[in-house]
This record gives structure tokens, sequence and C-alpha cells, in this order.
């Protein structure tokens, strides 16, 4: 038999419930003000790049580029230069940041639904075609990806750097830093939390840069033919390192910035950690990130019903109070205002038009009310991201390197709050 001891030993060395605090960890509200100061200013800076309104839409308004590059498997990048062509003078433009906001949100919803419904094929088509927007968004407008890339990774460099250290805080010692705190470490680290995520994607191109080289040799005639032959053993090899990066830095990413969280590791080092960590024990890998996952969803979906029920339960009691019509005939004033929210359209379907300045200007206040709880939404999932990783990092330091859970590095916070008075 299993003694009681034996047996709470046993449960202790299951790491994975442990995940299911990350609800907890995220809803901090420390987390949430720098995961909503983050969205807000990458969300601002999209917004002042839209101004460009460079995606061509047709004349109804209603069918984009990025559609007709997803609905087209073949000859995709014909069909949409076609497209640019037919509407580019009479159809309407966008911003490539509201394009992909909207299409991403539309494809992350449908495939939570589908995640529920265990239809597996459904995720992972809602996953490639949000990828494929994304090729679609660097093939047709690189300058504005380039730009905007660059300032969202810098915005999520430090705050991804200030959630983790939290994270690592409270998870490990049980302790809830402050947000002064938190930033100075991610301002600090600024330079390793920026390279971590590139140091692996120029490794990667400098690799390719041989094979790249030898296509090129293949040009000359006669002569091309032998050397690609010859050359074919390194090409494979490089192939292979290549494939072992990007394995490497897809299943591995979110382990970088808690590397740097927990040991104040250097850009190399989280870099080397996390392919360590993948690479040595992927199957417990690959289980953390499902189950973090699967939970994830879950807190999702309850708190979107949450924030559906919040708005909806102050439309209806509003509603009751709000029985005149607005100053379109027959449309009561609240309607003509803020639209009757749903659950998967929590900003409601567009408002009436209105020629009231007053209406136009309170459904215009109300919609920001309404955004600011949608960004606040959004940030939940940024820091339940950021902390579960955090989490699994953890966990796998534990397994591979055999560290407890409880050691995380604090001697360089010590060192900088004395820093000042030593100065003095």
């Amino acid at each position: 038999m299993v003694s009681g001891t034996d047996s709470t030993r046993l449960f202790d060395d299951l790491l994975f419930p442990k995940i299911f605090q990350t609800f907890r960890m995220a809803i901090q509200p420390t987390k949430l003000i720098i995961a909503f100061l983050a969205v807000t200013v990458i969300c601002l800076a999209g917004w002042i790049m839209d101004f460009s309104r460079t995606v061509v839409v047709d004349n109804d308004g209603d069918v984009t580029e990025l559609n007709r590059y997803v609905e087209n498997v073949d000859n995709r990048n014909a069909v949409v230069e076609a497209h640019i062509d037919k509407f580019k003078e009479a159809g309407e433009r966008k911003g490539v940041f509201s394009t992909l906001w909207h299409f991403g949100s539309a494809r992350f919803h449908t495939a939570i639904i589908e995640l529920f419904d265990l239809n597996l094929k459904g995720v992972r088509d809602n996953i490639t075609t949000f990828f494929r927007a994304l090729g679609w968004a660097f093939r047709f407008h690189c300058v504005y990806c380039l730009i905007f890339v660059a300032l969202a990774l810098a915005v999520m460099s430090v705050a991804g750097g200030a959630l983790c250290r939290i994270a690592a805080l409270q998870f490990a010692q049980g302790e809830k830093p402050g947000l002064t705190e938190v930033m100075r470490f991610s301002i600090r680290r600024f330079p390793s939390l920026l390279t971590a995520p590139l140091t692996p994607l120029v490794i990667i191109a400098f690799v390719s840069l041989f094979v790249l080289l030898l296509g090129l040799i293949g040009n000359i005639p006669v002569a091309g033919e032998l050397i690609v032959a010859i050359g074919l053993p390194g090409a494979l090899l490089a192939g292979a390192l290549t494939a072992v990066l990007i394995v490497g830095a897809v299943a591995g990413l979110g382990l970088m910035f808690p590397a740097i969280a927990y040991d104040g590791a250097d850009c190399f080092d989280s870099v080397s950690r996390s392919f360590s960590y993948v690479y040595a024990q992927p199957a417990r890998m690959a289980f953390y990130g499902i189950v973090a996952a699967v939970y994830g969803a879950l807190c999702y979906i309850v708190l979107r019903f949450f924030v559906f029920l919040m708005l909806l339960v102050t439309h209806s009691f509003l509603r009751l109070g709000i029985w005149t019509d607005g100053s379109t005939p027959g449309v009561n004033k609240l309607t003509a205002i803020w639209p009757r929210p749903q659950f998967m359209d929590l900003l409601g379907p567009s408002a009436a038009v209105t020629t009231d300045w007053a209406e136009l200007w309170a459904s215009r206040l109300i919609a920001f009310f309404v955004l600011v709880v949608i960004g606040l939404m959004v940030s939940f999932i940024i820091s339940f991201y950021f902390s579960a990783n955090t989490v699994i990092y953890s966990f796998m330091r534990n397994k591979v390197d055999n560290t407890a859970l409880d050691d995380v590095c604090t001697h360089f916070d010590e060192a900088e709050a004395d820093a000042p008075i030593e100065n003095a």
C-alpha cells in the first residue's frame, strides 16, 4: 500500500495542477495595468499608422485584399494584385492594423469555440489562416509591418519582462512586487528582452545564407550543377540546423522572458535555456503547453461571459429607464447611442445613422468606454500568457536542472536598490 506521506509526495511531484493558479496570478491589478498600457500603446501606434489607409477594399466595403488572399490557395498573389488593380481607384480604403485586428479577433474566437467542440482540425485551420494573414501583411505592406512589429516588439519586451518578473516572484516566493520595481527591472534588462526573440531569427538567416549562396552558384552554366551536387551535404546540414532552430524558437519562445525574470539571464543564456528545456523533455513541454492552453481558453470564455453579462445588465437597466425615441423615428434613444451588446460582438452591431450631434458624440463616448473594458479583457489574455509561461519555465527548470520551484534570483534587485546609497 501507498502511505499517506507517499501519496502526498506523489501529488507534489505532479506539477501541472499548479498551472491552475495562473488565473489568480493573471488578474492581479498590477499585471492588468502593465498589459493594458502595452495594449493601449500598440493600438495607438496602429491607429496612427492606419492613417495611411493602404488596404484596398471593394466598392461595397466588405471584401478586402486579405479576404481575397486567404480565400485563394492557388495564385493568391495574382488574385490580390487583380483585386488591387480593380478597386484601387473606385474602392474604399482601410488600415493594415484595423484589418488584421478584426480578422485575427474573428479567427481567435472561432478557434476557442472549435477547441471546446474538440474540433482540433478547426483550431488548426484558424491558427493557420491567421498566420496566412500575417503573410499577406508582410507580402503587400512590408514597410508598414516592419515598422509596426519593431514598435510592438519594443513595447511587449518591456511589458513582458515586467509581467514575467511579477509572476516569478509571486509563484516562487509569494511576493507581489510593486509597479515601479518591476518596470525598473524590465527597463534595465530591455536589451536582453528585446534581442532574445530575435537571436534565433538572426542565426537562422545566417545559416540559410549558405544555402542561398549555393543556389546562386547553381545558376552558373555547366559548373553550377556540379558545385550544387558537391555542396549538397553542407546544404542538408544547414537545413537540419535551421529546422532545429525553428522548432526550438517556436516551442521555446515563451520561456525566453521567464529565463530573464527568474535567473537574470542575458540574451544568449535565455535562448540557450529555452532550447535546452524544449529538447531535453519535449513531451513534458508539450503537455504543460496543452494544459495551459486549454485552461487559458476556459478562463477566457468565463471572463468574456462575465464581461458580456456586465454590459448586458447595464444596457438592459438603462433600456428600462430610457423609453423615448432618438432623432430617428421609431429608434429608441439608447439603441441609437449604444446597440445591444452580443456575446461575440461586445460593441454590438453598428448604431443607426444619426444626424443629431449629441447622439453622435454620446455613441462615440460609450464606444470608447466599452473599448476600455474590451482592452482589459485583452490585457488578461496577455497577462495569462506570460504568467503561464513563467510557471511552465519553473516546472521545466525543476525537472531538467533539478532547481527548486522557489529558487528565484533576487541579488541584482538588492544591488540596484543599494546603488544610490553607495553613490551618495
